[in-house]
């Protein structure tokens, strides 16, 4: 059984976790499923409260994937959210992240 396959039983009898669904974006990146991956950390930025890791993970896989003013925006978000959670080691990595853009 692939990581994958094993993430994707796991999260069948616990749809809700939000690590697991982390996981599971992260491995869709490992796998080239970009899209699927960054939908599904979307889902995870609209958590209440938002899952702040998916913010930078996503401003690094959309840098890596060219697509710049999206990362930008992205980023730009994750930092609000993660202030707004006290999240300043969290925040403090997405803006160094984000200043490296220009």
């Amino acid at each position: 059984m692939s990581r994958r396959e094993q993430l994707e039983s796991m999260l069948a009898d616990s749809p809700e976790d939000t690590f697991l669904r982390y996981a599971l974006a992260m491995e869709l990146e490992n796998e080239d499923e970009n899209e699927k991956s960054l939908a599904l950390h979307q889902s995870l930025m609209k958590e209440t409260p938002p899952y702040v890791p998916s913010f930078f993970m996503s401003g690094q896989q959309l840098a890596n994937l060219d697509r710049i003013d999206e990362a930008r925006q992205i980023l730009a978000q994750g930092i609000e959210q993660a202030e707004a959670q006290n999240n300043l080691h969290a925040a403090g990595e997405m803006r160094q992240f984000l200043d490296s853009l220009d």
